[in-house]
């Protein structure tokens, strides 16, 4: 027995509905996602575009033409039916006529799920189902729209669920991320954000490639974290009875691969960090960390500059945009400045001339207006050094006004744990505690990239690892303590390099022209949703 009249006579836009007649087609012996017994030929827009020469009202032989995808529009005109059809392509139009229709109106030789009429397709189908025709015809009409004359329709799965409003999409943001699928299914800008992000990963990948690096993958279970400051997450190994922190950073263990002998390596993958959200961050993204021997921190910004606008290029065809209502031009070469001289531009405040960080906050706090109360970045552990306070105001003060592309170079050591100290004295003692050979990279007021010539001497390293163990024990909880087995294969020899590190789901943002983190990941991490 087929599906009922009574459940075809209530309208196509409730669950229940939806799942009676899925009930009725299971008894009939139809299954879910079976294949039919032809392949699909061709894509939506293969077919649109093999015959777009067609004139209106005219039709041509397609002997075997096979198309599948998901139902968006049903008409229905007596004995004519014309279903629009979405694949990943785009769309194509079905025809379903009385005349052409295989099976006649008992449908004695269709298959269970199969339209024997075009009466039983109007039962059979709803908005949201997947489905696949075959016909031999193709035809424009008067409208000039190009369509399959079907002679065979088959239910492949039936959607329970109706499209939310009447698949205009999800109005609401945050039901958007939560129900990321139906948002890929009704916001084609949404689809074309992904498309564009694997755009800018491959030219990625090609033009690193093309450079002479090989791409390699670390584990992201570590036994110490470490490569950022940045707080980890942890997970317990109930086989080898230990807590590992999930990786904040790949680097460490690429740099154990150039002391193994790779001189060229990268990795393209996720990392983790125990941190809040905001339109910027995410806890789980996705990095870019290069590492390249026998060279420094000049030659990362050449790579950078590179990767970028060959990602661009990709992307937009052009390094030329617009982000966010403003101009943004990411064509190389970009502005350089040091950190010192953006700020003293910035504040008025010389650090070059404060003999200790006591002195130096005091001052910050009166030009800043802090007070006695610091932010929140100075709140777990104030800086030590007056380099550590010259990068505080940096990062209150000057980061946000950095819209053009800007490499700041010359970073404080304190804040650079696993940097070289500046090959040139005066640069490096012009600021206490030190500067070392490190830049960030900085466009729309927000950091893309960091780099730094890597600190290859396993005594400096132990000393900055202690340095760091102590800002860990006064509350730091991004700082880490001392990793011995790095420093076990640093005493193998490193040789002097260069590391490039980029935050891909922001270079995404900048290319695609969102402001929020999470338009530019599938599936982004949101909090618990309200009973």
């Amino acid at each position: 027995m087929g599906m009922s009249d009574a459940a075809a006579a209530v309208p196509h836009d409730g669950r229940q509905v939806r799942a009676e007649k899925a009930a009725a087609l299971r008894a009939e012996g139809w299954e879910y996602a079976a294949l039919p017994a032809w392949p699909r030929t061709h894509s939506a827009a293969e077919a649109r575009e093999q015959f777009a020469g067609l004139r209106p009202g005219e039709a041509a032989a397609a002997p075997g033409v096979s198309v599948a995808g998901r139902v968006r529009t049903c008409r229905w005109f007596g004995k004519l039916g014309f279903v629009s059809l979405e694949d990943a392509s785009g769309r194509l139009q079905l025809q379903l006529a009385r005349d052409t229709l295989r099976g006649g109106a008992d449908g004695a030789d269709a298959a269970a799920g199969a339209a024997r009429s075009v009466a039983h397709a109007k039962r059979l189908l709803d908005v949201g189902d997947i489905v696949c025709a075959r016909g031999d015809t193709m035809r424009k009409t008067q409208r000039g729209e190009v369509s399959l004359v079907a002679s065979e329709c088959q239910l492949l799965c039936k959607a329970l669920r109706p499209l939310p409003e009447k698949f205009h999409g999800l109005r609401d943001v945050e039901a958007r991320y939560r129900r990321r699928p139906l948002d890929f299914l009704t916001n084609a800008a949404a689809r074309r954000t992904v498309e564009q992000r694997a755009a800018a990963m491959a030219a990625t990948r090609r033009y690193l490639e093309a450079e002479g690096f090989l791409e390699v993958e670390t584990p992201l279970l570590h036994a110490s974290a470490g490569g950022a400051s940045a707080r980890p997450f942890q997970t317990r190994h109930n086989a080898l009875d230990c807590t590992f922190s999930l990786r904040i950073a790949p680097e460490l263990h690429l740099k154990q691969m150039l002391v193994g002998g790779f001189e060229k390596v990268f990795e393209l993958g996720r990392v983790l960090r125990n941190e809040g959200l905001s339109p910027r961050h995410n806890p789980e993204f996705t990095s870019l960390e290069v590492y390249e021997a026998y060279t420094d921190y000049r030659r990362m910004v050449d790579l950078l500059e590179g990767i970028v606008g060959a990602a661009a290029t990709a992307v937009r065809g052009t390094t030329r945009l617009s982000y966010d209502g403003r101009p943004l031009d990411l064509t190389p070469p970009w502005r350089r400045a040091t950190m010192a001289s953006l700020v003293q531009e910035r504040t008025g405040l010389d650090f070059s001339g404060f003999a200790d960080a006591e002195s130096a906050m005091a001052a910050a706090g009166a030009v800043l207006g802090w007070g006695d109360t610091p932010p929140a970045a100075a709140a777990a552990a104030a800086p030590a050094t007056v380099g550590g306070v010259m990068a505080l105001v940096f990062e209150e003060a000057v980061e946000e006004t950095l819209w053009q592309p800007t490499i700041v170079t010359e970073y404080p050591q304190e804040v650079s744990p696993l940097a070289r100290r500046h090959r040139d004295p005066a640069v490096r003692c012009s600021v206490e505690g030190g500067l070392v050979e490190r830049f960030e990279a900085f466009a729309a007021g927000h950091e893309l990239a960091n780099a730094f010539s890597e600190l290859a001497d396993p005594e400096e390293q132990r000393a900055r690892f202690e340095q760091q163990a102590e800002r860990k024990a006064r509350g730091d909880g991004e700082a880490h303590g001392v990793d011995e087995d790095y420093l076990a294969e640093l005493e193998q020899g490193m040789p002097p390099a260069g590391g490039l590190g980029i935050g891909m789901d922001r270079l995404v943002m900048l290319l695609t022209d969102h402001t929020s983190i999470r338009e530019v990941i599938a599936f982004p991490t949101l909090r618990p949703a309200k009973n």
